[in-house]
């Protein structure tokens, strides 16, 4: 194995610890093993069955129940993949106890949590990233790529959508208290942030957004329900106008669709999933009638965010400024959710 960028700055792998061992996070924990950039020294989860399967992936880590026992390892950082409504404590702890903090997205529940994290960071000097995924599939950094060469011109108009034909699994994503809202929060974070990103985060001038829930309007007031169903429009800086839609368990005739269309004054690209999946991808490039395919499926992106974050934790592991992107995104989401908000952007 060649050196890591761990043994740069440590003399060794960087040594993580990961709190929780559900789905999402075996399959980041998978990455990180087969990748060989970072020791997994333990692993907290109060599913025994969890801890169970997750040893399979990282057999020599030691298992515990909880982050207070996570925490007496000597560890340079903590990926969290726990419920959305403690994400923000968790993290928060990790960064006081010196540790840098990788976490699922919503790293709060809104913004003011978010913010209390990203001080958390700050004040700890220590790096903190989320788990903005699609933003590492090949088809998303060649249309980054074409963007930011300004091959497209100006972008004047951006729309996007990721409807899932089912909902989640588990009961706590339909309890606002828990999970911060429903679809818009879990998908329309992803959203937000493929607009803002290829843009370079312009500032957000104007939101507005519709919400429903079984097909009828919809306030997130009541913390026993979320919304299944959403609507949302931007005005960014310069004029661009950004359109989202997501859904959860509403019919598609296929598993999901996933799309990310930019329009410039000079050709527009495409971001899409391919035949319902979740993890194929193919990216197009548009001028006129014709049509160029900038790439397509196989592409393995499962834990790219996560590996980036690790690369950059052997090199330094200090507070990185573009934190703060994770804060305009939950302010937009803020904003969706509640128009008495949009006056903070």
């Amino acid at each position: 194995m060649t050196a890591s960028a761990g043994e740069l700055a440590y003399g060794r792998r960087p040594r993580l610890g990961f709190l929780g061992a559900g789905w999402i996070g075996r399959m980041r924990m998978r990455a990180v093993a087969a990748s060989e950039t970072a020791e997994i020294v333990a692993i907290a989860d109060p599913a025994r069955d969890a801890l169970a399967e997750a040893s399979k992936i990282a057999p020599t880590a030691a298992v515990v129940l909880d982050l207070d026992h996570l925490l007496t390892y000597e560890l340079d950082g903590i990926v969290i993949a726990t419920p959305s409504g403690v994400h923000a404590g968790d993290a928060i702890s990790a960064l006081r106890a010196g540790a840098a903090v990788f976490c699922q997205k919503p790293v709060g529940r809104n913004a003011q949590e978010t913010a209390e994290v990203i001080g958390a960071a700050r004040r700890g000097d220590r790096l903190l990233a989320t788990d903005f995924a699609y933003r590492f599939t090949q088809a998303m950094q060649s249309i980054h790529s074409l963007i930011q060469r300004r091959a497209l011109g100006k972008i004047y108009a951006v729309d996007l959508c990721f409807h899932n034909s089912y909902g989640p699994d588990k009961p706590w994503y339909y309890n606002a208290a828990i999970s911060g809202g429903g679809c818009v929060i879990d998908l329309g974070t992803h959203l937000v942030d493929l607009a803002l990103w290829t843009l370079d985060f312009p500032a957000v001038l104007q939101v507005s957004s519709r919400l429903f829930c079984e097909g009828r309007p919809f306030h997130l007031t009541n913390s026993e329900r979320v919304e299944d169903f959403a609507f949302a429009e931007m005005e960014l800086q310069e004029g661009t106008a950004v359109r989202l839609a997501c859904s959860w368990g509403r019919p598609l005739g296929r598993d999901a669709l996933i799309q990310a269309v930019y329009h410039g004054e000079h050709g527009a690209a495409e971001f899409h999933n391919l035949n319902g999946s979740f993890y194929d991808f193919a990216a197009q490039y548009y001028r006129g009638r014709e049509q160029h395919l900038l790439c397509s499926a196989p592409d393995d992106w499962n834990g790219r965010a996560l590996l980036a974050w690790i690369e950059r934790l052997g090199f330094n592991n200090r507070f990185a400024p573009d934190a703060a992107e994770i804060e305009q995104v939950a302010k937009v989401v803020d904003a969706i959710y509640r128009p008495e908000l949009r006056s903070c952007l």
